[in-house]
């Protein structure tokens, strides 16, 4: 069915990637996204000549958005300029003072990742093809069974493309992805490496399912790429074909209400220029976060989920954002480099134990985008964000611009920037900051709504993942839809794209699993 009155509420990468895929399917689509731009999580801050992504900087799962653009009736090589990163990342460990800096580079390839494996660790790089074969059968199982699947009903288990999948899946949910890599390997770097991948699924590899050995195969097998001029190219490209196929997007336009009745969607009520006009709707797709849409857009009556949902929910880290510009080069960071503590117990106890508190020293990420694009940065400078995890917990507080922000998030900033000079060998590091702005749990709550300031939503435990992390049609309303990080089936672009595609296959009822046929 074509025609419908469509409202998507964000203008994230999932709710673009869904009015784009329901106009094309020939809808009516309007777009409402609160800020004055369009990007959500995905965003741009520019100050003195430095352009620098906000959320995401990882592209990963490229046949996700090569299929993606497809249905667009495009292609990714017309939309992006992805460049290959080699080495894919780069691992800084612990450093004694006056001793020298621990530095691995990681590239993307199984002879190139299994002969890293075979020199810290003899025997270590047979076991990493075994695993990494493991890592790709798990991935395309994952891919064609589990993830394009709406399952809208028990018979969706049923298929046969799930019970092809399953002997690659099933096994891995029974035990943790730590657990896994420990039987296989001894180095504790190696592990690592291994295991890195669940923070980005806002999780620890103490709780993730080892089915998330999958991430492996995306860095190691795969291969890290990064699209020339930021992130903010996918977020304009996004944007341009939904308009191109009709979309009506608009900005400073936030939803303060979902209108229903007798049980059926009947249209958005929107707060803008201090008017609250209903935009009425047959659909409406809720691509922000699943909390929010829940607790204030919603009546009880509508609602999908329980209050013990919330109380219960395992949330993902909350984070300190840091973003420099710093004066002259650093060649001892890689566009990735990735500064592991050695006491991840320690560390994860910090963020997801009974008692939160700041992990010391914490594992933390950094992206030096100006290492492979002399757009983002001033010429002779470099373009560095840094991510710090950090309990979900708004009480740490609000970011600023320059030395501005609460004393917490200051701190925390003061730290990583200290930590990095001293781990990566740049030790001036400090005094060569000439832009400087911090973000806190504090922000992502007023700025995009997150359930408890998290920077990544619920956590990918087993019992928050796939199906299990919650529901793309709504239990209470026909015609409401949900998308995005914090709903099925999680966290990163990739995964938004799909869960685009999954309401998109909702609205056609369409429920086979898998991504759906290109055009020709």
């Amino acid at each position: 069915m074509s025609g419908r009155r469509v409202v998507v509420i964000g203008g994230g990468v999932s709710g673009l990637a869904t009015a784009g895929l329901l106009a094309r399917d020939g809808h009516d689509v309007t777009l409402i996204e609160r800020h004055d731009d369009v990007g959500g999580r995905a965003g741009l801050w520019r100050q003195d000549g430095f352009a620098f992504d906000t959320g995401p900087s990882w592209y990963l799962m490229p046949e996700v958005f090569d299929h993606f653009f497809r249905l667009m009736g495009t292609t990714t090589s017309d939309e992006l300029d992805l460049v290959r990163l080699d080495p894919a990342y780069r691992v800084y460990g612990e450093r004694a003072p006056g001793s020298p800096t621990s530095r691995i580079d990681v590239r993307s390839g199984t002879r190139e990742a299994t002969a890293l494996f075979e020199q810290r660790e003899p025997g270590a790089g047979r076991a990493l093809e075994r695993y990494l074969r493991s890592a790709t059968r798990a991935y395309h199982a994952a891919r064609e069974a589990f993830l394009y699947n709406t399952f809208a009903s028990p018979r969706s288990l049923l298929s046969a493309a799930v019970w092809r999948g399953a002997p690659a899946v099933l096994p891995l949910l029974t035990r943790s992805l730590w657990s896994h890599i420990r039987r296989r390997f001894r180095n504790g770097r190696l592990r690592q490496i291994l295991g890195y991948p669940a923070v980005f699924l806002g999780t620890s590899p103490f709780e993730a399912p080892a089915l998330y050995h999958l991430m492996s195969h995306m860095d190691l097998v795969d291969g890290v790429r990064y699209p020339r001029g930021g992130f903010r190219t996918l977020v304009d490209a996004l944007a341009a074909l939904a308009e191109r196929n009709g979309v009506t997007i608009q900005t400073g336009a936030e939803a303060t209400a979902i209108m229903t009745d007798g049980g059926r969607v009947r249209g958005v009520e929107v707060s803008r220029g201090g008017t609250r006009p209903v935009i009425g709707a047959d659909i409406v797709v809720s691509a922000i976060d699943e909390h929010h849409t829940e607790t204030a857009l919603l009546a009880p009556a509508d609602r999908s989920y329980p209050a013990r949902r919330w109380r219960t929910q395992v949330t993902g880290p909350g984070a300190v954002l840091v973003m420099l510009g710093v004066r002259g080069g650093i060649p001892e960071l890689a566009h990735h480099t990735l500064l592991f503590s050695d006491d991840w117990h320690d560390n994860f106890d910090a963020i997801f134990g009974d008692e939160p508190r700041e992990p010391d020293p914490p594992s933390l990420y950094v992206c030096k985008p100006s290492a492979t694009d002399e757009r983002v940065a001033p010429a002779g400078h470099e373009n560095l964000f840094v991510l710090v995890p950090v309990a979900p917990d708004v009480s740490i507080g609000h970011g600023g611009v320059g030395a501005e922000g609460d004393r917490a998030v200051v701190r925390i900033a003061d730290r990583a920037i200290a930590q990095i000079a001293s781990w990566a060998g740049v030790p001036d590091l400090a005094e060569r900051v000439v832009v400087r702005r911090t973000v806190g749990p504090a922000d992502f709550e007023r700025d995009f709504h997150t359930f408890r300031g998290s920077a990544l939503g619920p956590a990918h435990t087993l019992r928050q993942s796939a199906f299990l992390r919650g529901v793309t049609r709504s239990r209470r309303v026909d015609g409401l839809f949900y998308t995005g990080s914090t709903a099925v089936p999680g966290v990163g672009l990739p995964m938004c794209l799909i869960g685009a595609e999954l309401v998109v296959k909702h609205v056609r009822g369409d429920h086979r699993p898998g991504p759906i046929e290109e055009p020709r």
